[in-house]
């Protein structure tokens, strides 16, 4: 069972987030502001961003979509600048660092990480998941890239899955962007306002480790391919998960980016005929049914709600595409999370078509152990994530490939 200060914050979250829940649920919709979105709540404790490398990862904030708040928080771990290569880095005036233009950087693979909050709270810039893109950014030796979709029901279904999946194109221009620059083109590259279009630090470090040429009609054609891992917590795991099909949809559009794997923890599934966890664990630590049932409700537009939705269901007959397509998939669940079985039931679904889709069941465990800001110093939480960052290198190993000119 969990332990006595787990017990306790796990009533407070409750209280705070019911409170939540019903008032957002009892604002009518035509005095719901913020048609431009939001990404956060004023009772969320937000982290400020640090562009120099406090405790060995560097963040900071960007902008990319001027018709929505959608926005994004970069963890760039300082091992991609202490390296043979980089051993020394440039603070700049702004007191952040700044890649050095000309220079060999150290290449690392980019991780989207969605957080959760049940669609309605959380935020990418929250203290808790600060923490915890810092933790895996440093582990897995990644560029974590905290995507701050829009919330219900502000923004309802499918906007943060529609925010999820241009990160995903957004990135894939990127890195296009990164190749424009290699041929000496990127400084003429600016948006309406005269800024450049060049993310530096994924530009400098973001994962170009394959590249070819190609002739098509005469025109040659730099092709790269970009190692992209996608991990998603509770509503952000269902928001991979999108991501991940559409990115199976979409195939070679997306060149250079691919996505080479996914973390799905403590996945938000529901579906309207209720599993074994479901009924036994219906007032679970956390998250229990009712409250998954309001987020649902504020989640879903009126005339599209159902249980069995394909943002709520990943077992319903006819999802497209088909399973054996997906990317390599680790589920994490635990053991006192109502929502555990479903899960656990897509995972192995996954695996009957052979997609590697192995499965961390924690004992004891509560629904986001490994992500709760309060839980976030616990032995397990950082087990978790250490586990995490085993199975994820093996898809991101860098075999030759560390360095980029």
């Amino acid at each position: 069972m969990p332990n006595l200060i787990v017990k306790l914050y796990s009533v407070i979250f409750k209280y705070q987030q019911k409170h939540l829940l019903q008032s957002l649920i009892e604002t009518p919709e035509s005095t719901k502001p913020y048609p431009f979105g939001i990404t956060s709540r004023p009772s969320e404790s937000i982290a400020a961003s640090n562009p120099s490398f406090s405790d060995g990862v560097a963040t900071k904030d960007i902008h990319v979509d001027p018709f929505s708040s959608l926005s994004l928080r970069i963890f760039l771990p300082d091992t991609a600048v202490t390296s043979s290569l980089s051993s020394t880095y440039q603070i700049t005036n702004y007191g952040g660092y700044s890649p050095e233009a000309g220079k060999s950087h150290r290449k690392l693979p980019v991780m989207l990480q969605f957080h959760g909050g049940g669609f309605v709270s959380g935020s990418n810039d929250s203290v808790g998941n600060d923490a915890f893109c810092r933790r895996i950014a440093k582990l897995c030796d990644v560029i974590v890239v905290a995507v701050g979709y829009r919330l219900a029901p502000e923004t309802k279904y499918p906007g943060a899955f529609e925010d999820g999946f241009n990160v995903l194109n957004w990135l894939a221009k990127q890195a296009n962007l990164a190749v424009c620059g290699r041929v000496g083109a990127q400084s003429h590259i600016f948006d309406s306002f005269g800024a450049s279009m060049v993310e530096p630090w994924l530009a400098a470090h973001g994962d170009t480790s394959r590249y070819s040429f190609c002739c098509f009609l005469t025109l040659w054609r730099l092709s790269l391919l970009s190692r992209c891992v996608l991990l998603g917590v509770s509503s952000g795991a269902n928001i991979a998960d999108y991501v991940a099909r559409e990115a199976v949809e979409a195939g070679k559009r997306l060149d250079p980016v691919k996505v080479v794997a996914q973390i799905l923890m403590f996945p938000f599934f529901i579906g309207s005929t209720p599993t074994h966890s479901e009924i036994k664990l219906s007032s679970s630590y956390f998250y229990d049914k009712t409250m998954c049932m309001l987020a649902w409700k504020l989640f879903l537009p009126k005339e599209e709600f159902n249980l069995d939705h394909p943002a709520a269901n990943p077992l319903i007959a006819g999802r497209q595409p088909p399973l054996k397509c997906m990317p390599p998939t680790l589920t994490v669940v635990a053991e006192h999370d109502f929502m555990r079985d479903r899960a656990i039931a897509y995972s192995e679904e996954l695996r009957k078509v052979n997609v590697d889709a192995p499965l961390l069941d924690y004992k004891d465990g509560v629904h986001e152990f490994a992500t709760l800001d309060v839980l976030l110093q616990t032995p397990q939480a950082r087990v978790c994530a250490e586990d995490v960052s085993i199975w994820v290198k093996k898809y991101i190993s860098l075999r030759g490939h560390e360095f980029s000119y």
